[in-house]
């Protein structure tokens, strides 16, 4: 098993799976915790990097880079939901690494490349999720009301901070089979931001104020509102139909998953070229070895991945 600690979390990988589980610093994103440990199967994943920063940088002065998991597009509900809006620093699939873990980085990279390839995963979009998305009942509090859902029914709640307009419509509810597509956009700056369920045939009823829309959870100025948010999200988008899917699947709501799917095993390399290259990754690690990256325990662990493969 490969294993890499970064400054806000820990990836372990497996040949298989690749657990994603946050760090418990103050600093750590509210959506990393919001999210909690994260289970990504090797057939979801498109490819991994490690970025080491540039020397003499601002940044080789507190870490030796970032390591960055991509994913299959379509692979993941969180994703989709998110549509490419969160931060780099909320983002679960970039791992900050210590200068001193660089080394174990460029291994854990080397780990999963070295299993996509014998695995021949494929790197094109998928037609169905292969991450789980959060578990439910989840709820999540915004600036003018509280959206909740119990993985059949949507519920947006408001406060006294909620425009009269909303209020006036009253409490909204709807069986996840009503909605059409989840909007979210986190709150950036001085910018609003919100949770839009776009409900079949209630177009009449939208603003493009999100203070103003009753289909609509507003999120101003806090991380926390932000987290929790994009974190709903995921949950009803993991639930309804995927956007890749054809004929029947996609005029449904899909069922989410209870865990994530495992993979097939990866196929032993029968050939000398695939065996050659293990052998090059072992003397690899015994020159990582040698010159004190990897410690005793880390390379009796790596070790023992190559030699199964072998």
């Amino acid at each position: 098993m490969a294993e890499v600690m970064g400054k806000n979390g820990t990836w372990t990988f497996d040949g298989g799976l690749l657990r994603i589980v946050p760090g418990h610093d103050k600093e750590v994103s509210r959506i990393r915790a919001a999210l909690g440990e994260i289970v990504v199967p090797v057939e979801a994943v498109a490819g991994v990097a490690f970025e080491a920063a540039p020397e003499g940088g601002k940044k080789a002065k507190h870490g030796a880079g970032r390591l960055r998991l991509r994913l299959r597009s379509g692979a993941d509900p969180f994703l989709q939901a998110c549509g490419g809006r969160v931060a780099d620093d909320a983002d679960p699939y970039q791992l900050e690494i210590p200068l001193e873990r660089g080394g174990v980085a460029e291994y854990f990279a080397d780990e999963v490349r070295d299993t996509l390839t014998v695995a021949r995963v494929p790197s094109e979009p998928t037609d169905r999720y292969l991450v789980a998305p959060p578990p439910v009942p989840v709820t999540a509090n915004g600036q003018d009301g509280v959206g909740s859902f119990d993985g059949e029914t949507i519920r947006l709640e408001w406060n006294w901070l909620a425009d009269q307009k909303k209020r006036a419509a009253g409490n909204r509810q709807w069986p996840l089979a009503a909605l059409e597509a989840v909007e979210w956009r986190p709150a950036v700056g001085m910018d609003w931001g919100w949770v839009r369920f776009r409900i079949r045939g209630d177009a009449g009823t939208v603003s493009p104020n999100p203070r103003l829309d009753p289909n609509c959870l507003t999120l101003w100025g806090t991380k926390k509102e932000s987290g929790t948010s994009a974190v709903l999200a995921a949950a009803i988008v993991g639930r309804m139909a995927h956007p890749n899917a054809s004929g029947d699947a996609a005029a449904a709501p899909a069922a989410a998953p209870a865990a994530a799917p495992a993979p097939a095993p990866a196929e032993t390399p029968a050939h000398g070229g695939d065996h050659d290259a293990l052998l090059r990754r072992l003397r690899e690690l015994g020159d990582l070895h040698r010159d004190g990256v990897l410690t005793e325990e880390e390379f009796a662990v790596a070790k023992q991945a190559v030699l199964k493969l072998m």
